[in-house]
Order: structure tokens, then sequence, then C-alpha cells
């Protein structure tokens, strides 16, 4: 390449990009190849040390150190302590190599495999439930407390660390340190641990990969295509299930207890959030804004945080240290009603255009809470709508352009008539 430029069939700039290198880098290049010809190429640090290298001794004299005193610690607590308490300063990967060479350290990659051993099943029926979760709505997310009602309370339930059964954030602020399901199961006295690794509960999951298979082709041989005949068809496909892949326990005493008195699933099972009551007795939870009856009692909640209770039927009540308020509803969402607009003609246009300003509005609920029985509120692709918070000038003159426009062609029409 660099002949060539001296042939001057390309130019520096061709050249360097070409070989990846600035043009200033290309023409050091050639001013070192008509110096000293091809062999110039050669790096000129070649056979030199690198500017990194320890001081000669100093690996070995680290090394004597952590054979003497540190060789059971990890590279990065022997590099602390080295520098800490000897005063040698290297880096930890320099001591992470340092300690693999001398056989103290052995890299995660070159570890042997953890061998998960079996174990023996639980000896009573309801002692440790496994549960999965799954994206797939088999009972309309009536899953844990149909179980719960067909068969009592267990000791504990046993689940991977999915976000639903435990925080996973560190840093979060809200929920008191357990998910909605942790809190709801505390309430009904249920235990509930996450494994480790996902072998610890296998064997659920392999019961989750053999449903999935089986039942698909199940409802396929059965012709259902609905969820009501689907559900219909699950009892009887269970029973099937149980009978050829269940195991029964060593003893036949049934550890699930009966729910008590005061457990009322209905509470239990509700989403709780937080909300902070404004000065004028209103909160804003999924989009809606809740306007509190003012009277004594209610005023006592201005400032302070509220729970929002979302029942799985879809009702909500605002509940201050458990007294419910009364409130009604203001739907940010709601729509204008075009057939609504009186003969008014200005009071008419301005709703036009509010009506055309809120088709650029983004619809879609809160999908942090649940859906209900409604259809799932997971954006399957970005939307490119906006909130009503971002709703600008743009918006609006965007409105006036079409109805200018919408006038013109009524207007057109007109006049060739």
């Amino acid at each position: 390449m660099i002949p060539d430029v001296i042939d001057r069939r390309l130019t520096t700039q061709m050249a360097a990009q070409r070989l990846g290198i600035s043009d200033r880098q290309c023409r050091r290049l050639l001013a070192r190849y008509r110096e000293d010809g091809p062999l110039g190429m050669t790096s000129r640090r070649r056979g030199k040390s690198s500017n990194n290298q320890l001081p000669q001794g100093l690996a070995a004299y680290a090394l004597n150190i952590i054979r003497e005193r540190y060789n059971d610690f990890g590279p990065t607590l022997a590099c602390e302590k080295l520098a800490e308490v000897h005063g040698v300063h290297i880096s930890k990967e320099t001591v992470r190599k340092l300690m693999t060479q001398a056989s103290l350290w052995v890299p995660r990659k070159q570890r042997a495999p953890k061998i998960q051993q079996p174990r023996y099943r639980r000896a009573c029926a309801g002692e440790l439930i496994q549960i999965d979760g799954c994206d797939h709505h088999w009972f309309e997310n009536r899953a844990t407390r149909g179980y719960i009602e067909m068969h009592g309370k267990p000791l504990a339930l046993y689940s991977d660390k999915a976000s639903v059964f435990r925080i996973n954030n560190k840093n979060a602020t809200g929920g008191e340190g357990e998910t909605q399901f942790g809190r709801a199961m505390h309430e009904l006295n249920i235990q509930t641990i996450c494994a480790e690794t996902s072998a610890a509960k296998g064997r659920v999951e392999r019961a989750h990969l053999t449903l999935q298979d089986r039942l698909v082709k199940e409802l396929r041989l059965q012709g259902i295509s609905t969820m009501e005949s689907a559900n219909a068809f699950a009892e009887e496909f269970m029973n099937d299930y149980n009978r050829r892949f269940s195991k029964a326990p060593r003893q036949e005493f049934d550890v699930h207890r009966e729910l008590d008195v005061d457990d009322d699933l209905d509470m239990v099972f509700t989403w709780r959030e937080a909300r902070r009551v404004s000065k004028s007795l209103t909160v804003q939870y999924d989009k809606v804004l809740y306007l509190i009856e003012d009277n004594e009692f209610s005023r006592r909640a201005i400032g302070k945080y509220i729970d929002v209770w979302h029942y799985p039927d879809g009702h909500k009540e605002l509940r201050l240290n458990g007294v419910s308020l009364p409130y009604s509803t203001y739907d940010k969402l709601s729509e204008i009603d075009q057939g609504a607009i009186v003969d008014n003609k200005r009071l008419g246009r301005a709703l036009e255009m509010a009506q055309l300003v809120q088709a650029e509005r983004d619809n879609n609920r809160s999908q942090s809470v649940p859906s209900g029985d409604g259809p799932s509120r997971r954006r399957k692709a970005p939307t490119t709508k906006k909130s009503q918070r971002s709703l600008d000038q743009d918006d609006m003159f965007n409105a006036l352009v079409k109805l200018q426009t919408r006038a013109e062609e009524i207007f057109g029409e007109r006049n060739q008539k």
C-alpha cells in the first residue's frame, strides 16, 4: 500500500482509509519507508520492555506474600490487602493472573460444574408446593386463589427469583420490601422460599414443559379452540395427567390448612399501591383522577399516602388506615363525543379540534397494574402516540391544519355546485 503511495497510484488519504489508520499515521509510515525501506514498517518498540511492566522481582515478592498469608483469598481481596498492609500496589487483574499461574485461584470458566444432587420429596402433601411463573394465562389470573380454595393453605411455596415473587431491585423505594404476591402470601401466613438455581426446582420446570406440550396437543385432538371449552376440558385433563404422573406422598397426612374465618380472599388478592392525596382531595391511579368526597375524615388524608385497592373484578377502593373513602372519578382518557356538539359554530369547531388532538394521545392504561378480565396491557410494539402531558403546540397546530383542510374541501365542493 505504501509503495503505491510513493508511485502516486494512491493518495495518503485513500491508503489510510484502506489500512484503517489516520492520514497523519499514514504520512509517518511513508516517511519511515523512504528512510529505512520495508524494515522501517516494523514497530519501533520491538525488543523493548513494556511501559506497564512490573519492576523486576515485584511479582515474585507479591506472590510469596499471597502464598504465606492470603492463599485462600480471592484476587480482589488479596489485591486490597497487598496495598493496605504491605504497600504493594498492583492491579487486581495482575494478582488474578499471578494466582492463576500459581494454582492458587481457578477461573470461573475452568471450574467443575456444581452437581445438583436429587432430594427426597416432602413427606406430606401441602408441605412445600413448587410454583413457577408463566406468561400464558392458563387460568385467567385465578391459579393461586383457585388452588387455595380447593386444597387449603400450604405451609410454604417454592419459587424462583422472578420479580413476581421477590423484589430484585436493590434500590426499590416502594412495596415495603415485598411484592404484591409476597404481601398476599404473608397475610395468609404462607411462607415463600426462592430457589437459588433453576435446577433446585426442576420438578415444576419439567412439569410445565410436559403441560405445554401435552395440553396443546390434547386441545387440538379435542377440537377445542375457545377459552370456555378449554376451561371445561381442564378438569378432565388434570385428572388424567395426575393419574399418569402423580407421585403419592410417603405419609397420608395432609398439612394443608383450612382458610380462617377472617381470610377474605377478595381482599387478600387485591393489587395495592400507595398514592398521595393532594390539597384538593384528589389522587391519580392508572390515568384516572379520583375525587375524594369532602368530609372531616377525608381531610385528614391531605398530604398523606393512602392505599388504592384494585380488586380482581376491577372495582377499586381508596383506604385510609383501613377505612374506605367515598369518591367519584374523572377519567383523563375520556373522549369527546362528536355527536354531543351543539349548534354553536365556534364551540363545535373548538370541540372538533380537541377531538383531533385527542386522536394523537396514547390511551393505553398503565402496564404496572393488573388488567383484570381485559386483554393484556403489554405493548407488543412501541406506540407513536403521546401521553397527555406530552401534547404541545405542534399538535394543536397540526389539528388546526387538518380542520382548515377539511373546511377547504367542504367549501370547494359547495363552490363547484
